[in-house]
């Protein structure tokens, strides 16, 4: 099965990763000198990839989450044929190139998520694979497997002590995806030293307690072993499965096996010797035509074939289930049918009050009518985030069409399975949790924007008016840190229809995750608003003075709008007239021209309050250096919700007083 010329075209994955840490005199060799092997078996013996259509939708999808041996999957890259050139591979870790330090999604050809903080990678495998049996379920029929492809992830040891891998390993054991095979780098050695001084579980004992199959490779240079090792991981019916390959870190180099070879460049004459060993005859970036042809017998010509194959049964199914081929590539396209708004409620003002976390609950309905590729999941907050689509079951592995995952107590996990959920295509997807958990989920709704995907976030119970559950549950300083996340859309809609016109935001986004906070209180149903049917600029005017120029200006969000509105109703008693300015978003309205910005908060108009139970962080932006932010810089309150505004100042008539006190 494996002869002289795959150890070859393994050491040419060595020695390139190598030149190209050396070159940029920064990287980690240490992961691709002990991991090549298992990565030549994956991609050039087992994987079905095609390069030259690299994002073909049945492809196998792989997850480098030891995102830190990026030089190896670049090289991989190159040699399997991807838009990736030998002087790409020289401009490692440059401002501008194609091969940054860590892998990014959208930035490389082939790479499939960003990759880096550690553990993520994983919870982006369980995504895929569960993107993979969702869409299966709904898409295939007898004899038109057009879904069918399995996910790989390489980790490491340090992927493994994150609290990520153990609740997305959870998730995926319970749901039985069994088309999802991670390889363990097991090398003993982090950072700092030795594994043994912070971690000595047994992995095989962890694993099989999550439900997976369970792999011992003994020699990660022994390629019959590895190849063996995945085959009959493929052959699972039952749970994903977990190989453990024993690897020596840094294998070749003076200072292999040790942590001396994990993080920084091994040297030129370390590298002359390791060549010795690997025998390698080739100067730096020199590639025999031998081992392009190894690659190119394999991976390119067998995917090649595979794509080939796959888009003759994707013809047929074409002819004979029109409808569900239309749905399928309009769910990969994002595309959604004409006029589609026409079907969500809109909302009058003598509709009841409702919470705009109960409206989204409505609303979520409508969309899901619209399309069958929507679907979402809640952190065990379903009941409270009103975000279950009603009418469909949990998706499970007898149940796989389901359109509710349980996502169980697992926040970061969940928002990074989203990511590959989302990133795999076909689908869109929402996730749920208290707006006070985002905490826990922040570094993968980080990655969402570095990524570009657009996951839609719904955080529900976002302001210090969920009241009894007091101040752990109370959020402050999210939506601050929310807003100063680069790509990141955060929306606060004021009433039910500037949750409709959200909605419309996240699932029009392209590349961009939104973010809509909704309340746990009742709101009313605002007059103005229903003369709307685009909040796409971010803020607009609700109520105008009745003068030309108004005497000041209050900007509002959430909930806070109706208050902003009751504050103007009280200071007209004072013969003072007011601006309200709805911003339901920061970030969208800075992205106004001049002329629009200068339309809703006139530079001459100094006058200015913001209304947000929230930090008042960032706030001084659009209220300038004399105006007034309402806003809460400590933490809140246990106690009835009313009650604690009221003790936190945000009343119409404390407002009111406050905004006299200084302008009048």
């Amino acid at each position: 099965m494996f002869d002289k010329k795959d150890l070859k075209a393994v050491n040419a994955i060595r020695c390139l990763s190598i030149a190209q840490i050396e070159k940029a005199n920064s990287g980690h060799p240490g992961l691709p000198m002990g991991a090549s092997p298992m990565a030549y078996v994956l991609w050039n013996k087992i994987m079905n990839v095609n390069p030259k259509k690299s994002n073909w939708h049945n492809r196998d999808r792989f997850v480098l989450s030891a995102g830190h041996g990026s030089a190896m999957l670049y090289s991989l890259l190159h040699l399997s044929g991807y838009d990736l050139s030998i002087d790409d591979l020289k401009n490692f870790r440059q401002i501008g190139s194609k091969t940054p330090g860590h892998p990014e999604r959208k930035h490389t050809d082939g790479v499939e998520v960003t990759t880096g903080p550690l553990g993520q990678g994983i919870a982006n495998a369980v995504g895929f694979a569960i993107a993979e049996k969702h869409l299966a379920a709904m898409y295939n029929k007898d004899g038109f497997n057009i879904v069918d492809h399995y996910t790989y992830a390489i980790c490491g040891d340090g992927d493994l002590m994150e609290g990520i891998s153990y609740e997305s390993m959870s998730l995926a054991g319970h749901l039985n995806l069994n088309k999802l095979i991670i390889l363990h780098d097991s090398n003993d050695i982090c950072l700092d030293g030795n594994l043994n001084t912070s971690f000595s579980e047994n992995i095989e004992q962890r694993v099989k307690a999550q439900n997976w199959n369970y792999i011992k490779v003994l020699d990660g240079n022994n390629l019959e072993e590895i190849y063996d090792a995945i085959n009959k991981a493929k052959e699972n019916k039952n749970g994903p499965t977990f190989i453990e390959v024993k690897t020596v870190i840094g294998y070749g180099s003076k200072n292999q096996g040790t942590n001396k070879v994990h993080g920084a460049p091994i040297g030129n004459d370390d590298f002359i010797e390791a060549k010795k060993f690997y025998n390698w005859e080739y100067e730096d970036f020199e590639i025999s035509e031998d081992v392009y042809d190894t690659f190119k017998e394999n991976i390119i010509e067998n995917g090649k074939k595979s794509y080939e194959k796959w888009e003759e049964l994707l013809e047929e199914y074409k002819e004979k289930y029109p409808k569900d081929y239309k749905e399928y590539i309009n769910g990969f396209e994002r595309k959604l049918p004409e006029n589609w708004m026409e079907e969500i409620k809109k909302y009058s003002p003598s509709d009841d009050s409702l919470a705009t976390r109960a409206s989204s609950g409505e609303i979520i309905q409508d969309l899901a009518k619209v399309t069958k590729n929507f679907w979402g999941g809640s952190a065990d907050l379903f009941s409270s985030n009103k975000t279950n689509i009603k009418n469909a079951e949990r998706f499970s592995d007898t149940n796989p069409e389901g359109r509710n995952v349980w996502y169980g107590v697992r926040e970061f996990a969940m928002s990074v399975i989203a990511n590959a959920i989302v990133a795999h295509g076909g689908t869109f997807h929402h996730v749920s949790t208290f707006f006070v958990f985002s905490d826990y989920l922040k570094a993968g709704l980080r990655i969402s924007a570095l990524s570009q995907i657009p996951v839609t976030y719904v955080f529900t119970h976002d302001s210090v008016a969920v009241g009894e559950d007091g101040p752990t549950h109370q959020p402050i300083e999210q939506l601050a840190m929310i807003r100063t996340i680069p790509n990141v859309i955060m929306l606060r809609p004021a009433d039910a229809n500037e949750v409709r016109l959200s909605w419309k935001i996240a699932l029009e986004s392209k590349n961009s995750p939104v973010v809509i906070a909704l309340t746990r209180q009742n709101v009313s149903n605002l007059e103005a608003t229903q003369n709307i049917d685009d909040i796409s600029n971010g803020a607009y005017i609700i109520k105008d003075s009745d003068k030309e120029v108004p005497d000041g200006i209050l900007i509002a969000t959430g909930s806070e709008v109706e208050l902003a509105l009751q504050t103007r109703d009280e200071l007209k008693k004072s013969n003072i007239d007011v601006r309200v300015v709805s911003m339901p978003s920061m970030e969208l309205f800075r992205k106004q021209d001049q002329a629009y910005k200068e339309k809703i908060l006139p530079a001459n108009v100094k006058n200015r309050v913001s209304i947000e139970m929230a930090s008042s962080f960032g706030w001084s932006e659009f209220t300038g250096d004399k105006g007034i932010n309402i806003s809460i810089d400590r933490f809140g309150i246990s106690g009835n919700f009313k009650d604690v505004q009221k003790e936190l100042g945000f009343t119409k008539e404390e407002i009111a007083k406050k905004y006299i006190e200084k302008y009048n």
